[in-house]
């Protein structure tokens, strides 16, 4: 070869090697930077909302979920409230957005023992709960995920349940350190589910479930995980941050949150937990997952040396701001609405304004201003789960197309100059036009540590697809018709539910039949596939039968009432009977079947045998005999020779 040649051969090698780094390349950069889907969402917040659907009809309506102080905690209310700040332990005020009945918990779901779900602080309980819900939501069922690298990743603190098993008179000895300690906010859902993947507890105070979303977002870009759930937690086992708010000048008189309002004094307390299962946008597309919508991108900072150690910055958020559209690959006016912090205090709030005007205010069309609000003004400051409860409320808001109003806002804080940019406060519900993109959002958390968090969120892509499922557990899945083509609707449709016990068997058919109420136009073939396929079965069992719509319903609500089961209707409670053999009879021999393995197999020829012994006395043939004939034999076309045989080769087989 000519050295002409030579380097010929040289170049086309070089070449070919540089193309593929660069495929390489890009394909990594791709994978940094595609968009993560929310395939599920589960929470409990203030005003008895139990879902997301609960949350979105409370924002959407207007509903304001702040109530008196919690009768089931021991709390000395008499000596708590005062009306001088002053005094040492005394709250300014005794409202609230709590969850009632926060110490509910179905242990034995868990396989939790009573002494030891004593001892487990609330905010496990309820992350349990809602990570199952959650991935049940998703299409998942939570007991496939064993042995996965799905990871957990929770905004939340050990609290102050610590202190109340301190003082109980009950001997907790053993549980009372994994009940309490903040890694176990985490920890236990990977234990109970048996997830391998990373489990982390975020404690960045008030942007903790954003900041876990950030890191969320991150090992699945890095193929780190393949399923992640994040989100946050806060209960208030005691309520001493009412009167340390108060001493502070910083808590609200009647528990309100008056986000950005002239009105505003003082942030109002709340709890909640929000959990959403999140997966690359590939992966979900390529598992059939429901995408809710996706996160664009994520950022967290520092506010360093502000004013104060718990005052907010402003050039930080600005900072945070900026970097995240950057990395988004966005401008400002591609964001239509910013979910806020906007605690409803006199200092954080015009501060956040200001850096919001400085930024998303800027370089916006005349008539397209950054719609704002805060979702703290319905529900309250749930701390720990102040970001996640924002995020659940603007993906609901991204799928229904209307930007909710914030409630307690007459006029907007004088403290701002609203005329520096282009941002108005939503002070009542507006539609959400795409204007020829996707909808777009961001969401903001500030923690009083000074770490700060902002994402950005999309509308789910057109190609997802999606119809809402019948489950309430599983709403939004993909259509299972859809999805593998026409599917002829058989003579009869099964619809499986099931439960731990006869009560829950029982609820779980209520829920079922109201949610069927609620959304009518369902295809009866969808739920049933949707039922089999995404939910858990439990040991509690039914099922039901019927050609048509108004037949499955009535079945379903027979279920529901405890009824005695009636036609269409098959109920139990499953066994643990192990490995279960079918013989079907006749039609599934062949002649020759089973000679070689009478040879050459110990175990089989003994079952035989033993068959054989069996049989003799009610027979005028040998099964031998017969096994090792010709197709052409007689005794083939005779059913009581062909049955007792098929029998005998497959009683072996299962030997």
């Amino acid at each position: 070869m000519s050295d002409e040649e030579k380097f010929r051969d040289y170049l086309k090698r070089a070449v070919t090697e540089a193309r593929g780094l660069q495929r390489r390349l890009r394909e990594v950069e791709d994978k940094a930077r595609e968009p993560i889907a929310i395939v599920g969402m589960a929470c409990r917040f203030p005003g008895g909302a139990q879902t997301p659907e609960d949350l979105w009809h409370m924002v959407s309506e207007g509903v304001d979920a702040i109530s008196g102080f919690p009768d089931d905690r021991g709390w000395d209310l008499d000596r708590l409230y005062r009306t001088d700040a002053g005094e040492s332990g005394a709250s300014t005020t005794l409202e609230g957005g709590f969850l009632h009945g926060a110490g509910e918990f179905d242990a034995d779901f868990f396989g939790i023992s009573p002494r030891e779900a004593i001892a487990t602080d609330p905010q496990q309980r309820l992350l349990l709960e809602t990570s199952w819900e959650a991935l049940e939501r998703s299409g998942v069922d939570p007991r496939s995920l064993r042995g996965s690298a799905t990871g957990v990743f929770f905004g939340g603190t050990g609290g102050d349940f610590a202190g109340l098993l301190a003082a109980s008179p009950q001997a907790l000895d053993g549980y009372m350190l994994t009940g309490t300690s903040s890694s176990v906010l985490s920890g236990r859902v990977s234990y109970v589910l048996g997830l391998e993947g990373p489990a982390v507890t975020v404690d960045t105070a008030c942007s903790s479930s954003l900041v876990s979303m950030h890191l969320a977002v991150q090992a699945l870009r890095k193929d780190e995980i393949s399923l992640a759930l994040a989100g946050g937690v806060s209960v208030l086992a005691t309520p001493g941050a009412f009167p340390e708010f108060s001493r502070q000048g910083g808590l609200a008189s009647d528990g309100r949150c008056k986000a950005f309002s002239s009105d505003a004094d003082g942030t109002g307390w709340g709890e909640g937990v929000g959990v959403l299962v999140l997966e690359r946008l590939s992966d979900a597309r390529r598992a059939g997952h429901p995408v809710l919508a996706v996160v664009r991108e994520t950022g967290i900072n520092q506010d360093g040396a502000s004013n104060g150690l718990t005052a907010p910055s402003g050039p930080a958020q600005r900072r945070l701001i900026l970097r995240t559209l950057d990395n988004a690959g966005l401008a400002t006016a591609d964001i239509d609405v910013v979910e806020a912090h906007g605690t409803g205090t006199k200092l954080g709030d015009p501060i956040e304004a200001r850096a919001l005007l400085a930024t998303y205010g800027q370089d916006r069309p005349a008539d397209r201003p950054l719609w704002l609000g805060s979702v703290k003004s319905n529900i309250g400051h749930t701390q720990y789960a102040a970001g996640v409860s924002g995020v659940i409320k603007t993906v609901m808001a991204l799928r229904h197309g209307v930007m909710p109003k914030t409630l307690h806002v007459d006029e907007p804080t004088p403290h701002v100059d609203w005329s520096s940019g282009a941002v108005r406060l939503l002070t009542e519900n507006r539609p959400w036009p795409g204007h020829g993109r996707p909808r777009r959002a961001a969401v903001s958390s500030f923690g009083v540590s000074g770490t700060n968090a902002h994402l950005i969120l999309e509308q789910a892509p057109e190609a997802a697809g999606a119809t809402d499922s019948a489950t309430d557990s599983a709403t939004d899945s993909e259509s299972e018709s859809e999805e593998h083509g026409a599917v002829a609707t058989p003579p009869l449709i099964p619809w499986a539910i099931s439960g731990r016990g006869e009560a829950a068997l029982r609820a779980q058919a209520q829920r079922l039949l109201d949610r069927l109420s609620a959304r009518p136009d369902l295809d009866p073939l969808d739920v049933g596939l949707a039922l089999a396929r995404t939910r858990s079965a439990f040991e509690q069992r039914a099922v039901v039968l019927g050609a048509d719509r108004e037949e499955l319903v009535a079945g379903l609500r027979s279920v529901a009432e405890g009824a005695a089961v009636g036609a269409g209707v098959v109920a139990g409670r499953a066994a643990e009977s192990g490995v279960v053999f079918v013989f079907p009879g006749q039609g599934s021999q062949w002649v020759g079947m089973g000679r070689e393995l009478w040879d050459v197999s110990p175990v089989f020829a003994e079952s035989m045998v033993a068959c054989e012994r069996a049989l003799s006395p009610l027979v005028d043939w040998s099964l031998r005999d017969v096994v090792f004939r010709g197709a052409e034999d007689p005794l083939w076309s005779r059913v009581d020779v062909v049955q007792p045989v098929l029998w005998a080769v497959m009683v072996s087989l299962a030997a």
